[in-house]
C-alpha cells in the first residue's frame, strides 16, 4: 500500500472530511482556544499524509497572510498617534452617542469602505475606533463588532476588488469592476439596508441611550487626542497611498498585498521593529495558515471538486435550477470551508457549462453565494475570524454559536432577496 494514499484503509478524502468535521465541532463548542484547534488540525492533515510536508505551504495563501500582516503594521503605526481616538470621539459628538445612530453609522462606514478596500483591511481599521466608542458609551461592543462583521461581508460582494471571491470570479470571466457595479451593487444596497434596519431592531435592548452620558460626550475634549502629529500625517499619507493602490490595483500590475507590503515597509522604517511587531495579531495569523492546510487537505483529495460536481449534477441542464442551486449552494458550503478555494473550484466547472448554457447568470450566483454565505459562521470570512479574535484579546469574546444565531438569520434574508434578483433580473 502506498504511504498516504490510504490509513488503515480508510480514503484521504474520508480522513480529510473528518479532520475539517472536528475541527469545526471542536470551535462551535468553544473550550479549547481556535488556533489551538486548526493547528493540531493541520498537524493531523500532515501527520496523516493528506498533505505531503513539501506541498503543504502550497495551499497557504500567502498573499491574504501578509495582506493580514501589513495592514496589521499599519493600522497599529497608525493608530499610536492618537488618530483613531480623535475619529471615535468625532463620531460620538456627531452622533449624540446615541448608541442606535453610532451603529448604523458604522454599519454604513464599514460597508461602504468595504466595498473599495477588501472586507479585511476595513475591519482592522474599524476595530479601534470601535472599542474607543464603546468605553466611551459604556455599552457592549458586541452588537457594533458583530454588525460590522455582517456589514463588512456584504459591501464586500458589490464591487470586483471587495472580496477574494469576487476578484477570482472577474478574472474568469473577464468581467470588470463596471460590470459588478451595475450587477450587483443595486441588490446590494438593498440587502444592507434591510441587513441593517433588523440587526438594530435585534440589538435594541443594546442601544438604549443613556442620558447621563449626554452632557459627558458633548464636552469630550478632542484637542488632546492626537499625540503625534507628524506620525498622524505620515501614517495617514501612507494609508491613503494604500488604499488608492487597492483600488487602481489593476491598472498598476501589483496585487494588494505587494501593495500594502510596500506601505507597511515604509512605516516600520521610522518605528522599532520588534516593538511594532510584537503587536501583530500572531493569534489570528497562525488561525489562517492552520485552516488553509486542513482546507488544503480536503481540496488536494478532491473533496471540494466531489461537491461542487455534485452539486451541478443536480440541476441536469435546467438553467433556472442550476443559478438557484449555486446561489444556495455556495452560501451554504461559504460557511463552512472557506469560500477562496471553493470559488476556485468552481470557476472550471461553470466554464464546463458554456456549450450547453447561458453562464452569464451562474457568474452572479456564485459571487452572491459565496461573498454573503461567509456571513453565517464565526469562520466563514475572513473578516469574521479578525474581528473575533481581537474581541476575544480585549475581553469581549464572541463565541461560536452567539455569532451564528445573527449570522445565519441574516445570511438567509440575503440569500432570499439575492435570489428574487437573480430571478427576475437574468431568467425570466
Amino acid at each position: 500500500m502506498e504511504h498516504g494514499s490510504m490509513f488503515f484503509g480508510i480514503d484521504k478524502v474520508i480522513i480529510a472530511s473528518l479532520i475539517l468535521f472536528f475541527t469545526y465541532i471542536f470551535i462551535v463548542i468553544d473550550k479549547i482556544p481556535k488556533v489551538t484547534i486548526v493547528m493540531i488540525g493541520a498537524s493531523l492533515t500532515l501527520v496523516l499524509g493528506i498533505l505531503p510536508a513539501k506541498s503543504a505551504f502550497s495551499y497557504v495563501d500567502f498573499g491574504v497572510i501578509t495582506l493580514l500582516i501589513s495592514m496589521m503594521i499599519i493600522v497599529h503605526i497608525t493608530g499610536r498617534s492618537g488618530v483613531f481616538t480623535w475619529c471615535a470621539i468625532e463620531l460620538l459628538k456627531c452622533t449624540k452617542g446615541n448608541p442606535l445612530y453610532v451603529l448604523i453609522s458604522l454599519s454604513a462606514l464599514t460597508a461602504f469602505l468595504s466595498a473599495f478596500l477588501d472586507n479585511v483591511t476595513t475591519v482592522i481599521l474599524l476595530i479601534p475606533i470601535t472599542f474607543v466608542i464603546a468605553r466611551e458609551l459604556k455599552s457592549d461592543p458586541i452588537p457594533f463588532l458583530i454588525t460590522e462583521i455582517l456589514a463588512s461581508n456584504i459591501g464586500g460582494a458589490a464591487t470586483l476588488i471587495g472580496d477574494p471571491p469576487n476578484i477570482i470570479i472577474g478574472s474568469a470571466a473577464g468581467l470588470t469592476f463596471n460590470d459588478f457595479i451595475m450587477e450587483l451593487t443595486p441588490i446590494i444596497i438593498v440587502i444592507f439596508i434591510i441587513s441593517t434596519a433588523i440587526l438594530a431592531f435585534i440589538f435594541r435592548k443594546d442601544l438604549t441611550p443613556k442620558p447621563e452620558l449626554a452632557d459627558h460626550i458633548a464636552n469630550l475634549d478632542n484637542s488632546k487626542s492626537i499625540t503625534d502629529k507628524k506620525l498622524m500625517i505620515r501614517a495617514l499619507i501612507v494609508l491613503l497611498l494604500v488604499i488608492i493602490g487597492f483600488v487602481l490595483h489593476g491598472m498598476l500590475h501589483l496585487e494588494a498585498y505587494t501593495i500594502a507590503l510596500l506601505g507597511a515597509s515604509i512605516l516600520i522604517a521610522f518605528e522599532h521593529p520588534k516593538h511594532i511587531l510584537l503587536e501583530v495579531e500572531w493569534l489570528t495569523i497562525f488561525f489562517f495558515i492552520g485552516l488553509f492546510i486542513i482546507i488544503g487537505g480536503l481540496e488536494a483529495t478532491g473533496g471540494i471538486h466531489f461537491l461542487a460536481d455534485k452539486l451541478l449534477e443536480l440541476t441536469q441542464g435546467d438553467l433556472k435550477l442550476t443559478t438557484m442551486v449555486i446561489l444556495w449552494g455556495s452560501g451554504f458550503l461559504s460557511a463552512i470551508i472557506d469560500n477562496i478555494p471553493y470559488t476556485v473550484t468552481m470557476t472550471p466547472l461553470i466554464k464546463e457549462l458554456d456549450t450547453v448554457m447561458n453562464i452569464h447568470p451562474l457568474w452572479w450566483s456564485l459571487s452572491l453565494g459565496a461573498c454573503l454565505g461567509g456571513n453565517a459562521t464565526i469562520i466563514g470570512a475572513a473578516a469574521n475570524v479578525i474581528v473575533s479574535e481581537a474581541s476575544y484579546a480585549a475581553g469581549h469574546p464572541i463565541s461560536f454559536l452567539r455569532f451564528m444565531k445573527y449570522g445565519v438569520f441574516i445570511t438567509i434574508i440575503s440569500l432570499v432577496l439575492s435570489s428574487i434578483y437573480i430571478y427576475f433580473r437574468f431568467l425570466v
